[in-house]
């Protein structure tokens, strides 16, 4: 599996671009999420960002903060919407512990990676990461320029 690349193969609703610019990402997990009739609604159509989210282990269970989920206009008059609401992680205790022991003891961090369906249920990639220093952005941007320039020059053969 290339290094950037997302594992999953379902229908993506939205990446963290950011996250790969910013951590070196070490280990990837699937998670299922924990939401709402209006939060599916909204993830239908695509109504998702993952930039400002992060993900984080309180009290053994994990959460995804600050990801924004705007409502449709469409929702349900009773309801009042919270679209930076805490949402739950759903993992299995042993990927929870590991998880836990490397964040608390290794100083790793937890990003969200990717947004997709899979089987029809919303499912968000996790990766366990370093934070990039600014030299390792820079060296990472030139690698992949030349990664760029090398094929151009291979198409023009």
């Amino acid at each position: 599996m290339a290094k950037g690349k997302p594992k999953h193969t379902g229908a993506t609703i939205a990446l963290n671009k950011k996250a790969s610019h910013e951590y070196h990402i070490e280990q990837r997990y699937e998670a299922g999420l924990s939401l709402e009739g209006w939060e599916v609604k909204s993830l239908r159509a695509g109504r998702v960002q993952l930039v400002e989210s992060y993900v984080r282990i309180l009290k053994g269970e994990a959460f995804l903060i600050g990801a924004h989920i705007s409502p449709l206009p469409t929702a349900s008059t009773h309801i009042h919407p919270d679209p930076l609401r805490t949402r739950k992680l759903l993992l299995n205790r042993s990927e929870l512990n590991r998880l836990i022991g490397l964040t608390e003891r290794a100083g790793y961090t937890l990003v969200p990676i990717a947004l997709y369906w899979k089987r029809g249920r919303a499912k968000i990639e996790i990766g366990l990461g370093k934070g990039k220093k600014l030299h390792d952005k820079r060296a990472s941007e030139k690698d992949r320029d030349w990664a760029r320039e090398k094929e151009r020059l291979f198409k023009q053969r």
